[in-house]
């Protein structure tokens, strides 16, 4: 599963959490409902289920959708959901909590437990910049933020999704050509918590980051590139994001 920002289900979801910013839960709660009607496989069906859940005015109601939201992310299995399953679990767990169901709250308290873990992806992994390097060279933390330029970067940022790391390069400071290079971890890394279930459950974008400096071992060419308008509009996104960078 790939994530895909201009699939029609997604782009629902995205106007219904608009809806939701701007305090209008009604409305969204219908986009969100149109997003799971017209949803077409496990993963449209797991994004959308994950938001009908949350509009739930019953716990049974609430649960339902998770354990549906659940199962289609089980059939998924890929690394787009894995790290989804710690927080389903959890508010599943709630959910029978809330419901006097110890024992089933206890056995999905567990499961959210054992979920909690390094991500399991084996790449191949990527890096967007604007930069000019090499093979062997090492890309390091201590960068400054491309989004907030007074903020010195704790971690070294990629993701296995080439398309990904094409849109960080074009969106990337500097007057240098847009450069994806191909990188290896050279120690642990984690999912990205600045988008890890943040907008969408999991990390669709598989989005990670590491104190370890990253290996660069080639440069990928073929990705899908924005076009002018599509750029102005994610850097209008970007400008208007008022949330905090986790650092």
């Amino acid at each position: 599963m790939e994530f895909n920002p201009n699939n029609n289900v997604v782009k629902l979801c995205l106007q219904g959490m608009g809806m939701e910013e701007r305090g209008q839960p009604e409305e969204a709660h219908n986009l969100f409902l149109q997003a799971w009607n017209e949803a077409t496989d496990d993963a449209e069906k797991f994004i959308s289920a994950h938001y009908v859940a949350r509009h739930q005015k019953d716990v049974s109601g609430r649960l339902r959708w998770l354990e549906t939201a659940l199962q289609c992310a089980l059939r998924i299995d890929d690394d787009t959901v894995r790290s989804a399953f710690p927080s389903l679990y959890a508010n599943i767990a709630q959910c029978y909590e809330d419901l006097g169901e110890p024992d089933k709250a206890k056995k999905n308290a567990e499961l959210a437990t054992s979920f909690r873990e390094k991500p399991s992806d084996k790449g191949p992994f990527y890096h967007g910049t604007r930069a000019d390097l090499q093979v062997g060279d090492l890309l390091t933390a201590g960068g400054t933020s491309n989004y907030k330029p007074e903020l010195k970067m704790n971690h070294i940022y990629f993701t296995a999704l080439v398309n990904s790391a094409g849109l960080a390069a074009a969106l990337a400071k500097g007057d240098g050509p847009e450069r994806v290079y191909i990188v290896e971890p050279t120690g642990s890394f984690e999912n990205d918590p600045n988008v890890t279930d943040k907008k969408f459950p999991g990390n669709p974008t598989r989005s990670y980051r590491s104190q370890a400096p990253l290996k660069i071992v080639g440069e990928a060419t073929d990705w899908v590139r924005q076009t002018p308008e599509q750029l102005q509009q994610w850097r209008e996104r970007l400008a208007n994001n008022k949330g905090e960078i986790i650092n």
